[in-house]
């Protein structure tokens, strides 16, 4: 069974889905889900804006919990929420917990702030640098969500990810999630075309060669038609890089086969 790794419901702050209508579409597809919550403690501005109460998600949630349907979260990796985010995880029967970056220098890089009077270079290597001294520091988090989350939203002509030309900061994001166990993301949302795709498989063959192993795919659906795109596209990218497709259940991965 395939498996969507990443979406969101109603206990985020940016989606107005239910849990019925992803398990109606999941069904009507075929494929098991894992629902993972946006937590990003601390955000600028609205510290609250982004955080659900994780005994109501649990209350609300559990009695849908199967081999098909699995619960997470999404934490927003930052070195000053460090602990509370250790905490967070420590204290909640997560299946899976996704390792993301969305603000930097305190700044949400969906903002056009963060890339004012910066070069493309430099914001890009401002990502990749909290990137990296994030992951030397979460040894909890399962998998590194969207590597190419900030190509979403920079204010630039090209806002796409060349390996080459950030090959040593990504060498480093990719030898730390390797040696510490970490799945590597093939998020979907953005993988609508051929040219997009051969944009960033370069990362994933990169990943495998420094000795990563895992995947998860997630469509990082907000919506109920969002719910399973283009997994296939991410389990095609797995096999031709020779990674291992996983979700996590009780923090453990095990292995998704179409």
């Amino acid at each position: 069974m395939l498996f969507d790794t990443h979406m969101h419901t109603r206990f985020s702050t940016d989606s107005d889905m239910l849990l019925e209508d992803a398990l109606v579409r999941a069904r009507q597809l075929g494929i098991g889900i894992t629902i993972t919550e946006h937590m990003d403690l601390a955000y600028p501005g609205e510290p609250a804006a982004f955080t659900f109460d994780t005994d109501q998600y649990f209350a609300a949630y559990n009695s849908y919990r199967s081999e098909s349907v699995l619960l997470g979260i999404e934490l927003g990796m930052r070195c000053d929420c460090l602990a509370d985010n250790c905490r967070i995880a420590q204290a909640n029967s997560f299946d899976y917990i996704i390792g993301s970056i969305h603000v930097v220098d305190n700044v949400d890089i969906y903002c056009s702030e963060f890339y004012h009077q910066r070069s493309k270079q430099e914001a890009y290597n401002l990502y990749f640098d909290a990137m990296i001294a994030c992951l030397r520091e979460y040894d909890f988090i399962h998998s590194l969500g969207h590597i190419d989350y900030i190509s979403r939203y920079a204010k630039y002509q090209d806002t796409e990810i060349y390996y080459r030309e950030f090959a040593d900061r990504i060498d480093e994001v990719l030898r730390l999630a390797a040696t510490r166990n970490i799945a590597l993301e093939i998020n979907t949302r953005r993988l609508d075309s051929k040219e997009r795709i051969d944009i960033i498989l370069p990362i994933y063959r990169r990943f495998a060669e420094l000795g990563g192993t895992l995947v998860t795919i997630g469509s990082d659906a907000h919506r109920e038609s969002e719910v399973g795109r283009r997994l296939n596209v991410g389990m095609e990218i797995a096999k031709h890089c020779g990674l291992t497709a996983v979700r996590f259940v009780n923090g453990s991965p095990l292995e998704i086969k179409a």
